[in-house]
């Protein structure tokens, strides 16, 4: 079980920056779900720097058409707080598994017994990697229509008609506890069973296969083409980012994040309405410091750089809106 407490964080490296990870709502996206005009040439002027952008979502893949029209050359997200890393190059809808880490239907299984139990009343729903079902008594998502509607333990059942798919993620929404009250209680029942988190301002839960975050689906990614957490800079805003944002060397709590996320990032930028991942971005670009290649190793990287001055931005939003 993973708790939000900020762990010990390894000195901020002097490092040129590899890699941006970025959470999508609440964080890259507005809070109308759109990309703002300066959101849009900042992800473009870092591509074009030569710094890999990845989005990391608790996002089902079916959701990412907001973003799939920016996502870099490589055409990769990591998606479902991990559970998946999603090729959209085909456009969208036509969106390719490249990793899944399930979580599996016993486990699953135990993870919604035991949270009945300690919290009577939740209502659960399940992602698999193309499919969604949910029980009668859980929310409607507006952009969701459930392929059935059926008790959980029916639709984790071994032998149920779902099982030809892996299980991405459950949600598991209650209807009276409050948000972080509900997080701490599923957290103590379930054990480790699964990892529980939430991204929601309402009592909405996302529960994962055991030991799969945005975290470490971000360090798979990143071992596997030579990029150190030394050299990524990472954005959030909720408590699924927080593993994420105290794994990278350098990393950023928007200005309306949770009071936790705020505790773990080493550093702050504003709101995602005012775009703050785009301050820091242009921030990095504009460091007279910065080499993307033929820098001596150990070369210091931005000593000038302060988040001080991210208060005092060069630019409105309503002018990139012109």
């Amino acid at each position: 079980m993973i708790s939000t407490i900020r762990q010990p964080r390894r000195p901020v490296a002097p490092t040129p920056p590899q890699l941006i990870a970025t959470d999508l709502d609440g964080t890259l996206l507005r809070d109308d779900k759109s990309l703002s005009p300066r959101t849009v040439a900042a992800l473009a002027a870092a591509e074009e720097a030569g710094i890999e952008v990845i989005f990391v979502t608790g996002r089902n893949p079916r959701w990412m058409d907001v973003v799939s029209a920016h996502v870099p050359g490589h055409g990769l997200a990591i998606c479902g707080n991990g559970a998946a890393v999603v090729d959209l190059r085909g456009g969208p809808q036509a969106h390719r598994f490249v990793r899944v880490r399930e979580l599996l239907r016993e486990n699953a299984l135990d993870t919604v017994r035991l949270l009945r139990e300690a919290a009577p009343g939740t209502a659960y729903a399940v992602e698999h990697t193309y499919g969604f079902y949910r029980e009668p008594a859980f929310p409607k998502i507006h952009m969701e229509v459930p392929d059935g509607l059926l008790p959980a333990e029916e639709i984790l059942a071994p032998d149920g008609r779902t099982v030809v798919e892996p299980v991405l993620k459950i949600l598991a929404f209650h209807p009276d506890l409050e948000p972080d009250s509900f997080l701490g209680l599923a957290r103590l029942a379930v054990g480790d069973r699964a990892n529980v988190t939430r991204s929601s301002p309402s009592a909405l839960l996302e529960i994962n296969g055991l030991g799969v975050s945005k975290a470490t689906t971000l360090a798979l990614y990143c071992s596997e083409r030579g990029i150190s957490p030394e050299e990524v800079v990472a954005f959030g805003d909720m408590p699924n980012d927080i593993e994420m944002l105290n794994w990278a060397g350098r990393s950023y709590a928007m200005g309306n994040a949770h009071p936790d996320v705020i505790a773990a990032a080493s550093e702050h930028t504003v709101a995602n309405n005012d775009d703050g991942v785009a301050v820091v971005i242009e921030q990095i670009l504009s460091c007279p410091e910065f080499r993307r290649s033929g820098a001596p190793e150990g070369t210091p990287f931005c000593d000038s750089f302060s988040t001080d001055s991210i208060d005092h931005v060069s630019a409105t939003a309503e002018e990139w809106a012109q």
